[in-house]
């Protein structure tokens, strides 16, 4: 059992809060393409949700990862998933190899506000020719003196229109392509103004609409070298311990699509047709309960992983293979669900329908299923170390 009563403590108060603050507005933010990240996040970072694993000298929890994937799970919730991302992103995507690596004083100065909410941070890896081939990225940061001066773009990025800083993966000198980037702290914006050669473009999805999400260019931006995360050239290898935060955090989220299927449920009892509630057909219940016992064994998996995690072991294996089978099922559950509500699962407001919008992109973001299939199949393996089958 992975959860102890102050993780179901935790999950309770988070499910409370977003009763109240969150899932009331998600329709209006929904209908906007954003949400207020600046005012939601500082709520949430006077719970300390923020921070859950972070240092308590920076202001947060200091506890183990076991409770970060609890409020993931609960976060999972809200009824629009664009929220609950953008809130993983804040928390266990942007800045877990700042908290592992970055100085005291970049602690202090990017971190600490982070975890009260205070600001908002992004993450930027991909680009618009280097999704998951992170290795392949072009944006690059040449050494000036004391500063890096920055030229590139990233794509993809969330709470991109919002953001304060973006930590940035980017390459700081030649060769081996896992061994010549970094990571850095870059300032979006100073004193509420865009800084100077930055500029940002908004993406239109096709789902996670409340979560705003761009495209950020970087013309010659200086950056002062001390916003560097760790060691030089040592980017990729952090990247990837921080990707396996990501990918468990994600595939907790999927867990709360046993809800949808509950809801399914419950509307199914009380449409009527041919005489009978539709629930009553075998077909329906039998693949309603197939469902069901999908996503415990996803629960299980992903509660191995992160006990795994918890105790230091290497799970790439574990958090890919979690993160791949989340992103299945989660699009499986909620076309099901879609087809069951007939036409009106097909509404655009129906939450089937926006989970089916939102849950599509489990198997594209944060690693695409090829790729994580591929992870796997080296961990198994299977390939060469060229990358071949």
């Amino acid at each position: 059992m992975l959860y102890t009563p102050e993780h179901l403590a935790l999950m309770d108060s988070i499910r409370r809060f977003i009763a109240t603050e969150i899932d009331p507005f998600v329709d209006e933010w929904e209908a906007a393409e954003t949400f207020p990240a600046h005012e939601l996040f500082k709520k949430i970072g006077q719970q300390g949700w923020l921070g859950i694993t972070k240092p308590e000298a920076h202001g947060g929890l200091g506890l183990d990862f076991s409770y970060a994937l609890a409020a993931a799970e609960a976060f999972g919730h809200v009824r629009a998933q664009g929220v609950g991302m953008a809130i993983g992103v804040q928390s266990n995507m942007a800045t877990p190899a700042l908290a592992a690596f970055g100085s005291d004083a970049l602690k202090r100065e990017f971190l600490a506000p982070a975890i009260a909410g205070d600001v908002v941070v992004s993450i930027g890896v991909s680009e618009q020719g280097a999704g998951s081939d992170v290795a392949s990225l072009q944006t690059r940061a040449r050494r000036d003196g004391d500063d890096y001066v920055i030229s590139g773009s990233k794509m993809w990025i969330t709470n991109g229109t919002q953001a304060d800083w973006i930590c940035l993966l980017c390459n700081t000198s030649e060769g081996a392509p896992h061994r010549n980037k970094s990571l850095i702290v870059v300032p979006l914006k100073e004193g509420g103004k865009r800084v100077r050669g930055v500029e940002i473009q908004k993406i239109k999805k096709f789902g996670m609409w409340s979560s705003d999400t761009a495209q950020i260019f970087f013309d010659e931006v200086r950056v002062p070298v001390r916003h560097r995360i760790g060691e030089e050239g040592m980017g990729f290898i952090y990247q990837m311990q921080q990707f396996q935060e990501e990918r468990l955090d994600g595939a907790a989220r999927r867990l709360a699509c046993g809800a949808l299927i509950e809801e399914t449920a419950d509307y199914l009892r009380q449409r009527m047709a041919f005489g009978r509630p539709l629930l009553d057909n075998q077909f329906i219940q039998y693949k309603l309960a197939e469902l069901k016992t999908e996503l415990e064994a996803l629960r299980s998996l992903i509660y191995r992983a992160t006990e795994a995690y918890v105790a230091g072991e290497e799970v790439t294996e574990l958090a890919s293979m979690a993160k791949l089978k989340a992103g299945r099922l989660g699009r499986e559950i909620a076309d099901w669900c879609m087809q069951f509500q007939g036409g009106m699962g097909y509404t655009w407001d129906n939450r089937a329908a926006r989970a089916y919008r939102d849950l599509r992109l489990g198997s594209i973001g944060g690693g695409a299923d090829e790729v994580m299939l591929m992870v796997i199949a080296r961990k198994m393996g299977l390939m060469d170390t060229g990358g071949r089958a």
